[in-house]
């Protein structure tokens, strides 16, 4: 199989997954479910879907100030608009290829910030590593408030977190052993990545070198609140999702982060893990689809207004570079 088979079949599987579970969750409804489902969305409270909207943009706002605090020691200090623009085409991308809205994002800033892309690339990894670090905190917090109800989807979809969780570290391990052998060896396409491998590194030691790491603390935590919120106030805006509990909500929030990243942006698994969730809860499975689609939908057009917009106002931002 060739590269560019492999590069299409990426796309392709996650969105044909999506498509299937669409067309599964509708087909094995009933016409009153079907209904159902439709009226909730159609029916849905705009005011809390403006709010939700609102709240994720602040997130985004917030990744791109938090950014700055990891280039800065590395004697970086791009222009936030960049920052945020670069983070919008980076999230835009992810609906494309999965996982390819980082690299986009290091592109970005390398092109019209100058910033080296193995320092901005390696920014961005322990960028992520925070947020793993928070997630992990939520999925704690849930464990407690409602560990039986979550450890049963976990089981009942073959979910494992604690596997994630090792693989994630043994993944961390390799990295080290590989760089450790990239430092010493002198064959010449080994050199090579070791140049590249330096910027990468220097990149992700940038959150140790940190001056301001409460300021950045503080943003880590605000954007996972404001993801947090994004998702509840949607809560009020169907009928059958309103007063749901803490750990109904975080519950679903967790689902929702783990099977977000299955499809391209989360199209069709992201709906469906989210009702099966709330199912357990005691939310009707049209209620908990209907709550799915439209975060789902929300979170979405942030992306799709911003990215979009974004990928049209850097060159011209940027013009005199």
């Amino acid at each position: 199989m060739n590269r560019k088979t492999k590069q299409a079949l990426k796309i392709i599987l996650p969105l044909l997954l999506g498509i299937f579970l669409i067309w599964y969750s509708l087909e094995s409804a009933t016409p009153a479910e079907r209904k159902e489902l439709l009226d909730n969305i159609l029916t849905a409270d705009p005011f809390w879907v403006a709010v939700s909207f609102i709240l994720g943009t602040l997130s985004h706002l917030s990744r791109a100030y938090r950014w700055k605090f990891m280039l800065e020691p590395l004697g970086y200090k791009p222009h936030f608009a960049n920052n945020f623009m670069a983070v919008m085409v980076g999230y835009l991308a992810n609906f494309g290829i999965p996982r390819s809205g980082e690299v986009l994002r290091a592109v970005t800033l390398s092109s019209y910030e100058k910033v080296p892309f193995e320092k901005g690339f390696g920014s961005i990894i322990s960028e992520r590593i925070a947020d793993l670090l928070a997630l992990f905190l939520i999925i704690l917090i849930a464990l407690v408030l409602q560990t039986e109800h979550l450890l049963a989807y976990f089981e009942a979809n073959n979910i494992n977190p604690i596997f994630s969780i090792v693989v994630f570290l043994l993944l961390i391990a390799l990295g080290v052993v590989g760089l450790y052998v990239i430092k010493t060896s002198n064959i010449k396409f080994i050199l090579k990545l070791r140049k590249m491998a330096a910027g990468l590194l220097e990149g992700m030691r940038s959150i140790l070198k940190m001056k301001k790491k409460w300021p950045f603390i503080f943003h880590t935590a605000f954007i996972w609140i404001m993801y947090l919120l994004m998702f509840y106030t949607i809560t009020f805006s169907i009928p059958g999702t309103t007063g749901m509990s803490a750990g109904a909500i975080m519950a679903a929030f967790i689902a929702g982060s783990f099977a977000i990243s299955a499809t391209n942006g989360g199209i069709g698994v992201y709906p469906v893990t989210i009702g099966a969730v709330l199912l357990l809860f005691g939310i009707s499975k049209q209620s908990g689809e209907a709550f799915g689609w439209i975060t789902w939908a929300t979170q979405t057009l942030v992306v799709l207004i911003f990215g979009g917009l974004s990928f049209l106002i850097l060159p011209i931002f940027n013009r005199k570079k």
